[in-house]
């Protein structure tokens, strides 16, 4: 589970000696194999507070993952959430992406739609491909424009991919600057990814989706929380953004989702899991 315009404080005053990934250049093969599936998320408010309190939400995410390194990665995402301030004030929120990556985190295109109540307040849609000096960018939507990012941005997969690698690898803390399409197509986000405590394949047994899933059953996972910032400032004095927080299994299934929006948290069940056959690369 990357990006899904979420909000959450990143972590402050973290274990003494954490390993930090600097943004590097995006590697040309990877071991980690991501499973492709297709999720459903039921949404619900964790708690409210601030000046934008709201009563109640409710809501559903689908993320419908297929693909693998070879032929490379597409990903159908929506989420439908219905937010009550109170006094009547009730906002139907309907954002819908298709997106397809490279498997050599190379090439990237991009198409998203989000309606609130009813109408179209963002359209995006392009694509982007990294060559030796940077990443070109082309949008058709929301207007035609040309322009170029830092080869050391990472498109969201490979995003995923580098998060998995670093767990894996018992790193603590991961920066990257990530190009994902989103808004107007024209931002980039410094991202702080912070990894927590190995799970145990035998230890804290899902109670959700993933319960009932040989699959699962003997991989490990990793409590993780990916805040987004603006570019230009330092990610350990800003505000994030936007962030999210969920358990990541090591082939990239994500569950617990906490999606934090500043003045109200709402958490995410996984209520459906379907594991789908990987074809294999020839």
């Amino acid at each position: 589970m990357t990006r899904i315009h979420i909000v959450m404080q990143a972590a402050a005053g973290l274990v003494a000696g954490a390993c930090l990934v600097l943004s590097a250049p995006v590697p040309a093969e990877s071991a980690t194999v991501l499973a492709p599936h297709r999720a459903i998320y039921d949404l619900k408010l964790a708690r409210s507070s601030g000046k934008r309190a709201v009563e109640t939400v409710r809501g559903r995410i689908l993320y419908d993952f297929t693909g693998s390194a070879c032929e490379g990665y597409a990903l159908q995402f929506r989420q439908v959430s219905e937010i009550n301030s109170g006094e009547g004030k009730v906002a139907l929120s309907d954002l819908q992406a298709t997106t397809w990556e490279g498997g050599d985190g190379k090439s990237f295109r991009f198409n998203s739609q989000n309606r609130v109540n009813e109408r179209v307040v963002d359209a995006v849609e392009g694509n982007a491909g990294r060559g030796g000096a940077g990443v070109a960018v082309t949008l058709s939507k929301p207007r035609q424009k040309n322009f170029d990012l830092d080869v050391k941005v990472a498109f969201p997969t490979e995003h995923m991919r580098r998060i998995i690698e670093a767990a894996v690898a018992g790193k603590t803390l991961l920066e990257l600057p990530v190009y994902d399409g989103s808004e107007t197509g024209e931002k980039v986000f410094s991202t702080l990814t912070v990894i927590g405590r190995e799970i145990a394949p035998d230890e804290k047994k899902p109670d959700d989706a993933a319960a009932d899933k040989a699959a699962l059953a003997g991989l490990k996972r990793w409590p993780v929380n990916i805040s987004y910032f603006e570019q230009g400032g330092n990610s350990g004095e800003q505000t994030p953004v936007y962030s999210i927080g969920f358990e990541l299994y090591e082939n990239g299934i994500s569950r617990a989702l906490v999606l934090d929006y500043g003045d109200f948290v709402v958490s995410g069940v996984m209520s459906q899991l379907d594991l789908k056959d990987a074809a294999p690369c020839k």
